[in-house]
């Protein structure tokens, strides 16, 4: 299957040292058994590729009072309703530790030990551009959602909170304590080693 369809478009503001995907692909570190897990009932066939560009844009980051400035997040292109899917979080899945990414989350825990990530830092879609609220909204509009489509394929998902999100309105989400703890542990270790 095809995630990378040359004949798309790439979104605008699109970075050109990212790979684009249409849909997630395997790192070699994904045994084939969390594969058939991570597939569900489907096949490489009937697995879905996002055609239909979902309702959101790339920005750059223009206020100076924003955490990101400088940087680009993702907006609404039109009005979003309550509760409503927005976009898939389409990256590498992979089952090997990446501390030093910062688009790396846990999609899957198996019984038997196996953490399985999504890693959207070399190649993605859109989602990866999404940013924490924190220093910008009282909370987020937006949530991360497990997700397990009709055929049992194992996704992430980006949905929009209690709240409509209007048009032009950057889509928040909450990283979680556990990512920014882990930033604070490296940034105090790295301070460790300064004379």
């Amino acid at each position: 299957m095809n995630c990378t369809n040359s004949s798309c478009p790439l979104p605008r503001h699109w970075p050109p040292s990212i790979q684009y995907l249409q849909c997630s692909q395997f790192h070699s570190s994904v045994p084939h058994d969390i594969r058939l897990i991570m597939r569900g009932h489907s096949n490489a066939q009937a697995r879905v590729v996002h055609t239909v560009r979902p309702s959101v844009v790339i920005r750059k980051i223009s206020s100076t009072v924003h955490p990101a400035f400088g940087q680009y997040g993702l907006f609404a292109s039109r009005r979003i309703p309550p509760k409503t899917h927005i976009i898939d979080y389409i990256g590498e899945i992979h089952c090997d530790d990446r501390p030093d990414s910062d688009y790396d989350l846990s999609v899957y825990r198996g019984h038997d030990g196996a953490d399985v990530g999504i890693d959207a830092s070399r190649m993605g879609n859109e989602a990866r551009f999404i940013n924490d609220y924190r220093g910008i909204m009282a909370k987020p509009n937006a949530i991360f959602s497990d997700v397990d489509t009709i055929l049992g394929e194992k996704r992430m998902s980006i949905w929009s909170s209690g709240q409509e999100i209007r048009k032009g309105e950057e889509i928040l989400v909450s990283y979680g304590k556990s990512w920014w703890r882990a930033r604070e542990t490296s940034v105090l270790s790295l301070s460790d080693g300064c004379t």
